[in-house]
């Protein structure tokens, strides 16, 4: 939410021309984690050679539901999240900053009261029945954003899909830690790879079936409902495979 405001106040004083130097301003953030990544100690997640290898958790079918669980989070949260300004100018008419903040903003601020309500109250809830549900408003969400008429409540539900989505991609990661404690690097590897793999994917879908449509973004949209869907279908296989374990 931070970078989008900045960046927005940044191009109304500045301009769009001068992007270059937003740039360059933003990659002191990374450059300032170089130092961080250098001197803060890092705790082992297992002790060492205790850890699952790639090859260890290929032969797991529940790790696989995990990885396709990833690419969903990432695919579900980041093609409405990069195509949410877009909406917001295409259907609302409004202009690249407001599109900014009512869309990618409101998105992140949404997503953020979802991981605080979880953070808060996480030990009373149960992950699983959380996601699900998230899972189910999520796709609420998509079919608001390419089946109503009104742009506004096709706005609403790109805002709301940022809420949907916040517990996706932490609560596959504390699900997995959960069925395999003895994963290790390589497991946190894999998923954040699933996950950013997703978070490419979605996006350039929906960008295309947009443009395949004639640039009409709520067909791109309706396409984007498939993820939260097969999302919504490995949770149930991955809790009914924990079940009939346990």
């Amino acid at each position: 939410m931070g970078t989008i405001v900045i960046s927005t106040l940044f191009f109304k004083l500045f301009g769009m021309d001068s992007w270059r130097w937003l740039a360059i301003m933003w990659a002191l953030v990374p450059a300032f984690n170089i130092y961080n990544f250098a001197t803060c100690p890092i705790v082992p997640i297992v002790e060492e050679g205790q850890g699952m290898g790639i090859r260890q958790l290929g032969k797991r079918p529940l790790f696989w539901v995990s990885i396709c669980l990833m690419v969903c989070a990432g695919a579900s949260e980041l093609a409405m999240a990069q195509w949410a300004s877009a909406y917001a100018e295409a259907a609302l008419g409004l202009s690249k900053a407001l599109g900014d903040l009512l869309g990618p903003c409101m998105f992140a601020v949404t997503m953020g009261i979802s991981r605080i309500i979880y953070g808060k109250y996480g030990e009373k809830i149960n992950l699983t029945g959380f996601m699900l549900g998230s899972g189910a408003l999520c796709v609420i969400c998509y079919l608001m954003a390419s089946l109503s008429s009104s742009p506004v409540i096709g706005l609403v539900g790109c805002i709301l899909c940022g809420f949907s989505v916040g517990i996706m991609w932490p609560g596959t990661i504390s699900i997995s830690s959960k069925k395999f404690p003895t994963g290790g690097t390589a497991m946190f590897a894999l998923l954040a790879m699933a996950g950013d793999l997703g978070g490419s994917v979605g996006p350039a879908i929906v960008g295309r079936v947009t443009q395949y449509a004639g640039d009409d973004i709520r067909a791109g949209m309706g396409v984007g409902l498939i993820f939260p869907i097969v999302l919504i279908a490995m949770l149930i296989i991955m809790s009914k495979a924990t079940e009939r374990h346990d």
